[in-house]
């Protein structure tokens, strides 16, 4: 099921999860406020103390950490620490879940509930180069061209329905950080462009 359609004077409610800087929800926040949207970010979450969330403070965005619970088993470590993420999701009335830069794969039945309205941008041009060292790779394969793909996820790894792709560049002599932030400057273009999209119902899957 995908979100509904959201229209400027009731925007698609979406919640922003992160790992690190934040660099992709600054610049969708930036968008969001630079023009009548069909969608608002009203919830920040980071896993841990994640520089990003000041980008969401600044604003006055509740943007909070949700630390991983301290339960021995890995298993139920992450069940209890999704629990918490979805409470929050639930309690700000969240449409869609936006993941930037977020670190955590994901449990199937995490995936599940919120399948259609759970959206991620990778850095390669998938199937290609999929999980968590794609500019490694698109390297070692002597790739000339990568970029990023904006996809629906589901309970794979990298594999759900492809929104929208954007070719970046690889150039020679390039290192994983040189082919890193070329590709970001895409990412941070292309991805609030997607959820325009989204969020005008532009998508049938």
């Amino acid at each position: 099921m995908l979100p509904r359609v959201g229209t400027v004077d009731d925007p698609l409610r979406l919640a922003v999860l992160i790992s690190g800087g934040g660099s992709g929800l600054a610049a969708l926040l930036t968008h969001q406020e630079v023009a009548a949207r069909l969608h608002r970010t009203v919830l920040v979450v980071a896993d841990g103390d994640a520089g990003g969330l000041e980008h969401g403070r600044g604003l006055g965005i509740p943007s909070k950490t949700i630390s991983l619970p301290n339960v021995s088993d890995k298993v139920e470590q992450r069940l209890a620490h999704e629990a918490l993420v979805l409470a929050e999701l639930e309690a700000a009335e969240i449409e869609c879940v936006v993941l930037s830069g977020y670190m955590r794969i994901l449990t199937p039945s995490f995936v599940k509930r919120w399948k259609g309205r759970l959206v991620n941008i990778h850095p390669s041009l998938l199937p290609k180069y999929p999980g968590a060292h794609a500019h490694r790779d698109a390297l070692a394969d002597g790739a000339k061209v990568s970029g990023c793909t904006v996809h629906l996820v589901n309970e794979g790894v990298d594999s759900g329905y492809i929104l929208a792709a954007e070719e970046v560049p690889v150039l020679d002599g390039d290192s994983e950080e040189d082919l890193q932030e070329r590709v970001k400057k895409v990412e941070q273009i292309l991805y609030p462009e997607v959820l325009d999209q989204l969020a005008a119902g532009a998508f049938s899957v």
